[in-house]
């Protein structure tokens, strides 16, 4: 699918004109179906609950220090480049890119360290110290990362294969040779490598995924060529700044965003139209048996503003906040056990530090590592549970970007994945503040304690409340076999006639490239349906 029905550009638009579309939320898959449906000649409006636009993707400065929230690794610099071009326009036009050196930095545990580089005689060195042959071990495994990239993304996410037989079709099956599509990461990887800590440096990607090495397809290593070829960005001023020129796009192609709207009830208008309400519920008035005569008719949301109706709906909200909170009751896809029956993606602890004073040796990016992490997952998947010997990533922008923080000052962000659902409540947290730094003094030298000025945390309560993440998901569906491709919720919506899903939770999954592509795939849904 995909450019054929949205047209190739901003002078080629769809046949939508006029079609009134509502957008829930202004995350990244929001903001991007927002801007292929305005080129398209729909009437957008983007309707987000906080104050400002990015969903999970967002930002937040206090005393000179400017943090994001979310997202912080700017991974296939090709997808942004598509999505971008697709109206003609290019990333540096709204942000510009550093391609970090290193990409990132490992210490583990044991004392020992190393760095990845965009040099791969560097990296083919490393490898090959670790272990003999492994430098063209890994290069055996990034040929074959590369070819399951290309073909993956042609084939399995460029194209939205939504229905099992799609999976089957000549083109497919024609591609399908090379490709490990089954098995786990784990395993695959063992294949090529045995050092522990090669396997690792060649899986820790999974984490961007909401997966593990034991739980997630070996498809998966494709992440591997996005990290050591296609490379490690950073946008100057942060993750953020993408949003922002995401922001700009969809409003100069004629798209309206709307902050402070939140959205409370989605239900049909009656009549030829789909309500949207921001206040008191609405009544529905219909029975599920009246639902075979909704084609065509409209929706209504309800607001904390007023109801708005409109052709179509489009949800950036995750569907199981959808369904459990926003929709009348007999009109729920799925019931309960269906949520509950899902593998969902990590929470996180996280820490959100001014620091003053130096903090070498933390790069940019750094990612500290037990031996044996294990145990980690499992705390995560099998058995929930506050790690006990956790493996975390900190994130220091202003090692590159002098702008978000004073001088003098450093910007540090503490990322600890950990299950969702997890009680999170003061005394728990202030046990597990207290382990994360110590351990990264431990096993870092840097001591962020009595020189911090500026601290805030999140973690599940703040994921749930904030975004409506079941269990507090920190991402949103794990990508596990069962729920790849196929197997994730549909764009279109099987509740309401109009109603359609975009973000980490569809097709084709977590991530902001993923969110970008879904954008586009759920615009494509809404187009080809009107």
């Amino acid at each position: 699918m995909s450019l054929d029905i949205l047209g190739s550009g901003s002078g080629d638009r769809g046949d939508v004109g006029g079609c009134e579309v509502t957008v829930v939320g202004a995350g990244v898959g929001g903001l991007a179906a927002a801007a292929y449906l305005a080129d398209a000649g729909a009437d957008v409006r983007v309707l987000e609950q906080h104050d400002r636009p990015g969903g999970h993707a967002n930002r937040f400065v206090e005393d000179g220090y400017t943090f994001d929230t979310g997202p912080s690794w700017y991974l296939m610099p090709d997808v942004f480049e598509r999505f971008f071009g697709h109206f003609g326009r290019s990333p540096g036009e709204f942000y510009d890119l550093v391609h970090l050196d290193p990409h990132y930095r490992v210490f583990w545990k044991d004392g020992d360290r190393a760095d990845v580089r965009p040099d791969m005689a560097h990296n083919r060195a490393l490898f090959d110290s670790y272990e003999d042959g492994a430098g063209e071990a890994l290069e055996a495994y990034l040929d074959e990362a590369e070819y399951t990239y290309e073909v993956g993304m042609d084939r399995f996410v460029y194209e939205d294969r939504g229905r099992l037989r799609d999976f089957v079709d000549l083109d497919v099956l024609k591609s399908a040779p090379g490709l490990s599509l089954l098995g786990t990461m784990d395993g695959h990887v063992a294949g090529y490598v045995d050092h522990p800590k090669l396997r690792q440096l060649l899986q820790y990607t999974l984490v961007f995924l909401g997966g593990s090495p034991y739980n997630t397809p070996a498809l998966y290593n494709l992440l591997s060529h996005v990290d050591f070829n296609l490379g490690v960005y950073y946008p100057e001023g942060g993750m953020y700044s993408v949003v922002e020129g995401m922001v700009e796009l969809a409003e100069d192609l004629g798209a309206t965003v709307e902050t402070g709207r939140p959205v409370r009830r989605i239900e049909p208008a009656g009549g030829d139209g789909l309500r949207v309400q921001t206040g008191a519920g609405l009544a529905d008035g219909t029975s599920r048996g009246e639902r075979a005569g909704e084609r065509g008719t409209r929706l209504q949301v309800g607001t904390d503003g007023g109801a708005v109706t409109a052709d179509a709906v489009l949800s950036n909200a995750n569907p199981a906040h959808v369904e459990r909170e926003l929709l009348p009751e007999g009109r729920r896809e799925h019931g309960e056990g269906y949520w509950e029956g899902r593998t969902l993606a990590p929470s996180a602890y996280m820490l959100y530090l001014g620091v003053e004073g130096d903090v070498d040796p933390l790069a940019h990016h750094t990612l500290v590592l037990p031996t044996d992490w294990k145990s980690h997952f499992e705390s995560i998947f099998e058995e929930p549970r506050w790690p006990e010997d956790p493996a975390y990533y900190v994130n220091v922008p202003s090692r590159t970007d002098d702008t978000v923080a004073p001088e003098g000052g450093h910007t540090v962000v503490v990322l600890v994945p950990i299950a969702p659902g997890l009680a999170d409540d003061g005394p728990a947290r202030e046990r597990f503040r207290e382990q994360v730094l110590d351990d990264i003094a431990a096993h870092t030298g840097v001591d962020l304690r009595g020189r911090t000025v500026v601290e805030r945390e999140a973690c599940v309560s703040e994921f749930s409340s904030r975004y409506g993440d079941p269990r507090g998901s920190a991402l949103g569906l794990a990508h596990t076999l069962r729920q790849t491709g196929p197997f994730r919720p549909d764009h279109r919506s099987d509740a309401l006639e109009g109603l359609y899903y975009t973000g980490a939770y569809t097709r084709p999954g977590i991530g902001v490239p993923m969110c970008l592509i879904s954008g586009e795939h759920a615009a494509e849904a809404v187009v080809a349906d009107r």
